[in-house]
């Protein structure tokens, strides 16, 4: 077909709800097959799906491909596909490390380990989950807000293994690690203080899923704590929050939160307490 003809007569609706629907039971296609399916020339089906990639309508997959996104998937209904971790923690982290400027992780507690993806401050992407990208869980803020809320046997289970000291700051006592996982629990924030990093310290606030149950955690690392954390904290806790609901399929998580620092005030009562224990 020549030209612009395959647009004639079409309005930018028609063709957006073209490019839409063939999006169906999970697929995903190449800008090749969208123009194609959606009768469209390249140029147009580029321009359009770059948008509706913009609104998150539409997904970028790690091939290059398109698929829908999560706004798509929960109009779905519950035949959709639930969003994941895997799939929605690096939006999540990209924004956070670029409000911040600070490293980020998010991690989930794999056995006794934590499997985690990170991206640092600059155009460096973030990294994919990987089996063999794995941190100590008791030394740093990512494992501890994930062990903070992980059944009692997977606690003793790590304190039983060994609480290896990586730095003469590494937490090492078990009564002083039961106590900074339990300050953890209560104010949702954990930090760890040059723990596995002689120059580094984290903060790191739980993610939780449509039941309430952990299922992931944030972590921001500082070269010092003695600094105001506010801004790092509340940009953390965002992060935190949008995940959980995002993980939740939009809705607000059982019991998410429940108890977190929400307000300035909070936020320095919160990690106060934390670091006391830390």
């Amino acid at each position: 077909m020549a030209g612009n003809s395959a647009e004639a007569g079409r309005s930018v609706t028609s063709k957006i709800t073209a490019i839409l629907m063939t999006f169906t039971e999970g697929s995903e296609h190449t800008l090749t097959e969208i123009a194609r399916l959606a009768g469209l020339p390249i140029s147009t089906a580029h321009r359009l799906t770059s948008e509706l990639a913009s609104w998150r309508l539409l997904e970028r997959t790690e091939n290059g491909n398109y698929r829908a996104g999560l706004p798509l998937r929960v109009i779905g209904g519950s035949d959709a596909d639930p969003p994941t971790v895997a799939d929605r923690a690096p939006h999540v982290l990209e924004d956070l490390v670029q409000s911040t400027g600070c490293r980020g992780r998010v991690g989930v507690l794999q056995e006794l380990e934590v499997s985690y993806i990170e991206k640092q401050p600059g155009l460096r992407p973030v990294t994919t989950f990987h089996p063999a990208a794995t941190l100590p869980a008791h030394p740093t803020a990512l494992g501890r807000a994930l062990l903070a809320f992980a059944p009692a046997s997977t606690v003793e289970l790590t304190i039983l293994r060994g609480l290896r000291p990586y730095t003469p700051y590494t937490v090492t006592a078990p009564d002083r690690f039961r106590r900074a996982l339990a300050v953890a629990r209560l104010t949702r924030v954990a930090v760890a203080r040059r723990e596995l990093e002689a120059d580094v310290c984290g903060v790191a606030m739980p993610v939780f899923g449509p039941g309430g149950e952990i299922v992931a955690a944030i972590e921001l690392s500082a070269r010092d704590l003695s600094h105001p954390l506010q801004p790092v904290v509340a940009a953390l806790s965002i992060a935190a929050r949008s995940l959980s609901r995002e993980l939740a399929g939009g809705g607000r998580p059982a019991t998410a939160f429940a108890d977190v620092a929400d307000t300035p005030a909070r936020l320095a009562d919160a990690v106060g307490r934390a670091l006391q224990h830390a």
